[in-house]
């Protein structure tokens, strides 16, 4: 797919599983807790429950680690019939902690690409989540320097998208989104008339997933970051 990208002034960067790893901390997590709760019900039964309970609370807690962990506690209550002990809550709550204080593990190519573009372009950070974990983690990274901008969103619908832009007065016609995410990071963008390139990830979220039904091929796909640099 080709676009012109001879227009674009911004580029807008998400955060998790495009600058660094994030995804696999929660699979990782997830599969912790299968475990603690294996008296109590199958892995798969587990792992459904697990899905369905950050689903009901993401109006309630949103997205990121904290509401993750609320939604494992409150699971483990439920599968066990509320007879699971104390050890075992606390137990979920040093999980969640463990994840919070995880390193920062920079994915393939970002600084390179980003020392590349920062002289040429506006670059801004468009994540979602916990503002204190987001920006403990951007922190972390040594990657603030080349941003100049850092928005932590509710969601990535296209009303977050158009509120943003019009706050920092850019043009939809002059950004570029670039993430790992069809449902948050390019469908959104280009709903209102902006470009996006999708980068994906090797793992994804359920509840990011989308079929090919869902959306057209009118975006560029790569294989890497490091591959942004062919079109910039």
């Amino acid at each position: 797919m080709e676009l012109d990208l001879s227009h674009i002034r911004v580029i807008g960067f998400d955060a998790d599983d495009t600058l660094w790893v994030n995804e696999t901390y929660f699979r990782e997590t997830e599969e912790k807790f299968a475990d603690l709760l294996e008296q109590y019900e199958t892995k798969n039964k587990v792992d459904q429950e697990l899905f369905r309970k950050e689903m009901d609370n993401l109006d309630l807690y949103g997205y990121g680690i904290k509401s993750f962990m609320l939604s494992m506690i409150e699971s483990a209550l439920e599968l066990s019939n509320n007879s699971i002990g104390q050890e075992t809550i606390q137990e979920i709550i040093t999980m969640g902690k463990h994840m919070i204080s995880k390193p920062v593990e920079l994915l393939e190519g970002v600084e390179e690409v980003l020392q590349a573009l920062e002289s040429k372009y506006r670059l801004i950070v468009l994540t979602k989540g916990d503002l204190l974990d987001q920006e403990r983690k951007l922190e972390k990274s040594g990657l603030s320097r080349y941003f100049h901008h850092v928005e932590v969103l509710s969601d990535k619908k296209e009303v977050n998208y158009q509120h943003l832009l019009d706050h920092l007065e850019v043009d939809v016609k002059e950004f570029l989104m670039v993430g790992n995410s069809l449902k948050s990071d390019v469908l959104p963008i280009q709903n209102i008339g902006a470009q996006a390139i999708h980068v994906p990830f090797h793992t994804t979220w359920a509840h990011e997933v989308v079929t090919p039904e869902d959306h057209s091929n009118d975006h560029i796909t790569l294989n890497s970051l490091k591959e942004l640099l062919q079109y910039l």
